[in-house]
């Protein structure tokens, strides 16, 4: 074996298993996200740290507290005797105008908080349901995959912990499949309008005349006019609306998009701005045998969400959750964090999505340097400082044999939404952060119902807490996706109510849950 090798595997976490067979034995290889507990980088715990800022009212408080002094003459008020106390009316007026100057630069200066007022998932028709049986019989009557390729798919379908309710676009399931730009602007218009209707008739909200601010994320699928440009069209919106129209960013683009929207909230005062995550499959499915290239067909499944974000102060009352932190991290400047998905021609010229090998080891890395910076803003004290005492102790002082301590995030969330990216995926992320089932019930409850719905996940897991009736007011959500080029992005949130459970064939249209809640969890496959 090469010198080189050790490292590799090492970084890969490959591990074997073994079973025997009458006359062989077989032994198998997985691979593992990274050991969080091996190696944690310094650097990224102090850009956490320089995340969490002082508020600028504790800094403007001794500043204030001066100028009060010098205007009321406390100094000669305490030592002057009452017949020659007398205040200076030039100093006097001259302090309170700079009291005055310092409250105003505070007002204008403050960071506007940002509130989501709702969103809406969308749910397909029934007629789009496919299930793995039915998935298997549509991909084996297209003809065009290989036995090897059919066995491969057979495979994957069965322990990717997809139900038998998720959804395809009719495009891909009619034979022959209708593979055209009208079939996907059909379900790219489907999925957009069905959860923007949804989310506007929930929040009353005029789309001609009171969204000032449009971001919509979709990966693949990126026609002219844009995607943004046909939701303008639709709810004929108002002509001075900032349209954002973001693709090839992959499954943690739907955060991107809050990220986005967040900065142009603090730019622009009271407004709503609206966001839009999807993933067009019709253009996008798999017609060859290269194995790295099939996965994509066996997870991805049809879906999408609409929020509506808000800096005004009046909505604060009917929101329910306010936007606390976003970290964004991004190893495009690795070449093998960059091309470890990477769209491409196979060596037949059909189009498809590589997953490379060591998509679960750079995953891994990006995940820790994401958390390792969230920790600062979001941890309690009592875990930072056990933290960083440890860090220091292998870093600094070089004692041998300690080992970083991986906080425990269950005292900093009361909810977890992990992008449902496959069974491997939220497998590892589990035993890594030391969640429990309940935690990741969001997810694999995701990963069953919908499936792989690239960036829109997060909200379908959001949904799900909801319509299980757990979000309580104070609560604190965590969403984390991770998606090409390679990217890991975090974004906080604080409910600001108690959001009631969904019942059974509940009319609210914005939570796709309604009549299936009842139905889960469900027991992971074997």
């Amino acid at each position: 074996m090469a010198a080189g090798a050790p490292a590799v595997m090492d970084r890969e976490r490959l591990t074997a298993e073994m079973a025997f067979k009458k006359d062989s034995i077989v032994i198998k290889i997985r691979r593992r996200l990274p050991d969080f507990l091996q190696s944690v980088n310094l650097k990224y715990v102090k850009l956490g740290l320089r995340y969490t800022t002082i508020p600028t009212a504790y800094l403007l408080a001794p500043l204030l507290v001066s100028a009060l002094a010098a205007t009321l003459r406390l100094d000669q008020v305490l030592l002057a005797t009452p017949a020659r106390l007398s205040i200076d009316p030039a100093i006097g007026l001259a302090s309170a105008a700079l009291a005055l100057v310092l409250l105003g630069g505070y007002y204008l200066m403050r960071p506007r908080p940002v509130y989501l007022v709702d969103f809406a998932c969308y749910r397909p028709d029934d007629e789009h349901k496919i299930s793995k049986e039915g998935f298997l019989e549509m991909t084996d009557c297209t003809g065009v995959f290989t036995r090897e390729s059919l066995d491969f798919q057979t495979k994957i379908a069965t322990r990717s912990g997809l139900g038998d309710q998720t959804y395809l676009p009719p495009g891909v399931q009619a034979r022959p499949p209708r593979l055209s730009m009208v079939e996907a602007r059909m379900e790219a218009e489907a999925v957009m309008f069905g959860c923007l209707d949804a989310l506007f008739e929930a929040t009353g909200i005029d789309p001609r005349r009171d969204v000032r601010i449009l971001v919509v994320n979709c990966s693949l699928f990126n026609p002219t006019p844009s995607l943004a440009s046909m939701i303008v069209n639709r709810y004929k919106m108002r002509e001075d609306v900032k349209s954002f129209n973001l693709g090839g960013m992959g499954c943690s683009a739907g955060l991107i998009s809050i990220d986005l929207a967040k900065d142009l909230l603090q730019a622009n005062p009271n407004s709503y701005a609206v966001v839009l995550s999807t993933e067009n499959i019709t253009l996008n499915w798999y017609f060859g045998n290269d194995r790295s290239m099939l996965l994509s067909n066996c997870i991805f499944r049809m879906g999408g969400a609409a929020m509506l974000l808000s800096n005004r102060r009046a909505d604060a009352r009917r929101a329910k959750y306010r936007l606390m932190h976003t970290v964004r991290t991004h190893k495009g400047a690795d070449n093998n964090c960059f091309g470890c998905v990477y769209q491409r021609e196979d060596e037949h010229g059909k189009v498809g999505v590589s997953l490379a090998r060591e998509l679960m080891a750079v995953a891994g890395d990006a995940l820790k340097t994401n958390i390792t910076t969230l920790g600062p803003l979001v941890l309690p004290l009592s875990e930072q400082l056990k933290f960083l005492s440890t860090l220091m102790a292998k870093r600094v002082l070089k004692v041998p044999g300690v080992r970083p301590y991986i906080p425990n995030f269950r005292r900093a969330f009361e909810h977890f939404c992990v992008h449902a990216g496959g069974r491997a995926v939220l497998e590892e992320v589990q035993k890594n952060l030391g969640l429990g089932s309940t935690d990741m019930e969001p997810s694999w409850s995701v990963l069953h119902r919908f499936g792989n719905t690239s960036s829109s996940s997060l909200w379908y897991e959001l949904a799900y807490a909801e319509a299980k009736g757990r979000v309580r007011q104070g609560n604190r959500v965590w969403q984390i996706g991770f998606g090409s080029g390679f990217k890991c992005n975090s974004a906080v949130w604080r409910a600001l109510c108690d959001v009631p459970a969904v019942r059974a064939n509940d009319r609210r249209r914005c939570n796709p849950w309604a009549d299936c809640i009842d139905s889960y969890p469900v027991k992971k496959q074997a």
